[in-house]
C-alpha cells in the first residue's frame, strides 16, 4: 500500500470516466428518451473534499448526457468532456491547459476505452467490478464497485497519501 500512497503525492488532478464509475454502469432511459443515472452522494462529497484541497477534477466520457452536466455543475466541476469515443485526445488536451505532467494525473475506469489514459498516468485506478483487463493495467483498485462509493474511496486515498485527509476529517466536527 506504500507503494500507492506515493503514487498519490504528485497527484493534482483527478479524471473519472462516468458509466460504471461514478455510476453502476446502467443507463436508464425513460419514455420520452430522457436519460436517467444514479450517483452515490458520498462519492460527491468526496470529489468536494478533495476539490477543497487543491486538487483538481475532471470528467472524460463517452457518452453525452445532460444530467452528468447537471450533476458536474453541482459539484463544481467544470473541466468536463463529455462524447469522447475515443478518450486520450481529450486528455491531452486538458493537460496541456492545465499545464500538468501525465504523472500528475489519476485516472479512474472500468472499461477497455480508458486503457489508454490509465497506461499514462501516475496514478491508475480500476474500480472493483471493471473488466478484468482493466484491472490487470490499473496501479490501485477500489474495495467499491462503481457508483457505490468507490470514487470516494480514491478521493480519500489521494487525500491520505498527501496528508490533506485528517484536515478535512476534522473541519466535519
Amino acid at each position: 500500500m506504500q507503494d500507492i500512497l506515493a503514487r498519490t503525492k504528485d497527484i493534482k488532478l483527478v479524471i473519472f470516466d462516468v458509466d460504471g464509475v461514478l455510476t453502476d454502469g446502467s443507463i436508464i432511459i425513460g419514455d420520452d428518451g430522457e436519460e436517467y443515472k444514479a450517483f452515490h452522494s458520498r462519492d460527491g462529497h468526496g470529489m468536494k473534499l478533495l476539490q477543497y484541497t487543491g486538487v483538481e477534477i475532471a470528467i472524460i466520457t463517452g457518452r453525452t448526457s445532460k444530467v452528468v452536466e447537471y450533476r458536474m455543475n453541482s459539484l463544481g466541476v467544470t473541466h468536463l468532456y463529455q462524447g469522447q469515443k475515443v478518450k486520450l485526445p481529450a486528455f491531452e488536451e486538458l493537460i496541456g491547459q492545465l499545464g500538468l505532467t501525465p504523472e500528475q494525473c489519476a485516472y479512474i475506469g472500468d472499461d477497455w476505452v480508458d486503457l489508454a489514459i490509465m497506461s499514462r498516468v501516475g496514478l491508475a485506478v480500476a474500480v472493483q467490478d471493471a473488466d478484468a483487463l482493466v484491472k490487470k493495467h490499473a496501479h490501485w483498485i477500489t474495495p467499491a464497485n462503481g457508483g457505490k462509493g468507490a470514487a470516494r474511496e480514491v478521493c480519500e486515498l489521494i487525500m491520505e497519501g498527501q496528508g490533506t485527509l485528517q484536515d478535512q476529517i476534522e473541519r466535519h466536527f
